[in-house]
């Protein structure tokens, strides 16, 4: 009965948006309502020498932008609630791609002033397809911004949701007086002076109190009234079933920054985020009330501790329960493994953990036998899938700027690719190595890291190609498949799990390429067997 007592308790959800809509922000204020940190800091705010804490690479401190998804946990109302706040810059969109697999739950965060902006549509068409549920956030009220109902508009139409406000703002930027919490019945006012603690609300169970008029002033009072009653009539009833199968999304207005409409949000989510889910794998669906153990790393992180050259694979539990020190198998190697040491997180506190169940994430210190979207289980043969490798964008010969460092650099390298940061691939015709990314600045932060961490100083030269693709013959003894690889043979490389890719320049040489070897496929995706 006690594991099902804690799979209720469960909540895992991810925070999405745009880059600066306040993502980061967000995750600190609600690590503040669930007493895991007295003050939070701003990532941008200098005045406090604290930076964030879900920010703990060198890099994202100097720069205030997130670079890697981080995990924390806290309890609430009894609830153990991980959150998962990920990158907002495209170019580490993969890694957000990825944590999406790991989430059953998301809210979106969403700039009052910039509204609904081009990564956060990527980003939710991602969890449409999975039919994950959304809470939309709308953030910083306390600056200026476009009108409430447009905003509920501009989240309909361009993200394609059906949404039901429950919380409601008073006025915007330099009128905001507060937020009416509609499911919670409360009015919640809006002071500029504690922004760094919590704050109480004022409760109004009956809108015609004339004390409203006296508090928010009669003018505002008379908006309010007027606008909830738009809102009771143009937007459905919440209606959780509907929500927990992505079919409405309930929408809250606030500003993380000043700490407001935050609890709101929190309060809400606890009661009807979904517990967590059942997870399709390549051969059944696993149901997390199962009691035999399944879970898959979704993300590796190298170096956590500058102190100590350390690797963690995050695995996302999905049934059973995980015991520290128990043997586990790890499906691809086909070798059973034991855990000493589990670690749960608290950004970069870490401890360790003797049990953890469904919907926790568990860190496990790895010495390179983990890869991305593998997958542990008690024995039998499982494997979860949708963790694809997508074609890059951008390309690099990646060369070394110390021969002293070679041994290092390879390494580095090596576990920089593992943990999914870009990949890696080796030219057939001399062996040189090239580097795909998504974007641009991956490229400093691998170079930034490379330095840090391993002591290994690399230089990049350009590579002008198009797409990389991956190579699938649908007979590799025939004449054709020999033919292409020797014309072909100045791009074509292997990526580090050693499938054959081909660099192609250009849109143009893709389709010239497919007609002239109709019997060679080739696929955008690492995933396609």
């Amino acid at each position: 009965m006690e594991f099902l007592d804690e799979l209720q308790r469960r909540r895992t959800f991810g925070i999405i948006s745009h880059p600066d809509a306040g993502k980061t922000t967000l995750t600190e204020k609600l690590l503040l309502f669930g007493g895991a940190i007295q003050e939070a800091g701003a990532v941008k705010s200098n005045k406090i020498k604290k930076g964030a804490t879900s920010d703990f690479m060198e890099i994202e401190r100097q720069r205030g932008i997130s670079v890697a998804t981080s995990v924390l946990a806290f309890i609430y109302k009894d609830k153990k609630i991980n959150i998962l706040d990920t990158p907002g810059h495209k170019d580490f969109a993969e890694d957000t791609f990825r944590t999406l697999t790991a989430v059953d739950s998301v809210i979106v965060v969403i700039d009052v002033a910039k509204g609904v902006e081009a990564q956060t549509e990527k980003l939710v068409e991602v969890c449409r397809m999975r039919n994950i549920p959304i809470i939309v956030f709308i953030n910083k009220l306390d600056r200026e911004g476009k009108d409430a109902f447009d905003l509920l508009d501009e989240v309909e139409q361009k993200l394609g949701l059906k949404v039901t406000p429950l919380s409601f703002p008073i006025g915007m930027g330099y009128d905001f007086k507060g937020i009416y919490n509609i499911w919670g019945k409360k009015l919640n006012l809006f002071s500029e002076e504690n922004k760094q603690t919590i704050s109480e609300g004022v409760e109004f169970s009956d809108l015609d109190d004339p004390e409203l008029d006296r508090i928010v002033g009669e003018d505002a009072a008379e908006t309010l009234r007027e606008e909830l009653e738009l809102v009771y009539e143009v937007y459905p009833k919440f209606d959780k079933e509907e929500y927990l199968n992505g079919a409405l999304q309930p929408v809250f207005f606030g500003s993380a920054l000043n700490n407001f409409g935050v609890k709101e949000l929190l309060d809400c989510f606890t009661e009807i985020a979904p517990t967590p889910q059942p997870k399709m794998s390549e051969e059944r669906l696993v149901d997390s009330k199962e009691d035999k153990l399944t879970g898959f790393v979704f993300k590796i992180h190298a170096n956590m501790d500058p102190k100590h050259r350390d690797r963690l694979a995050f695995v996302k539990i999905v049934s059973g329960t995980f015991k520290r020190n128990a043997p586990y198998l790890h499906v691809r190697n086909g070798k059973k493994m034991k855990f000493s040491s589990p670690n749960a997180f608290f950004a970069e506190k870490k401890e360790i953990v003797e049990e953890s169940f469904p919907g926790d994430i568990v860190g496990l210190h790895d010495t390179g036998n983990f890869k991305i979207g593998d997958t542990l289980t008690e024995g039998e043969n499982l494997n979860f899938k949708g963790i694809p490798s997508f074609s890059p964008e951008h390309f690099r010969y990646v060369n070394n700027a110390d021969p002293m460092k070679s041994k290092q650099l390879q390494k580095g390298l090596i576990q920089l690719m593992d943990e999914g940061v870009a990949q890696l691939f080796t030219l057939e015709m001399n062996g040189r190595k090239v580097i795909g990314t998504v974007g641009a600045l991956q490229y400093e932060v691998i170079q930034y890291r490379l330095e840090h961490e391993y002591g290994a100083k690399c230089t990049y030269e350009n590579l002008p190609m198009h797409k990389v693709c991956w190579v699938d013959p649908e007979d590799a003894k025939n004449d054709e498949y020999k033919d292409f690889k020797r014309t072909k043979q100045r791009y074509l490389a292997k990526d580090k799990q050693g499938q054959l890719v081909f660099f192609a320049d250009s849109a143009f040489t893709i389709q010239m390429t497919q007609s002239k070897y109709p019997s060679v496929k080739l696929h955008f995706t690492s995933e396609f067997k």
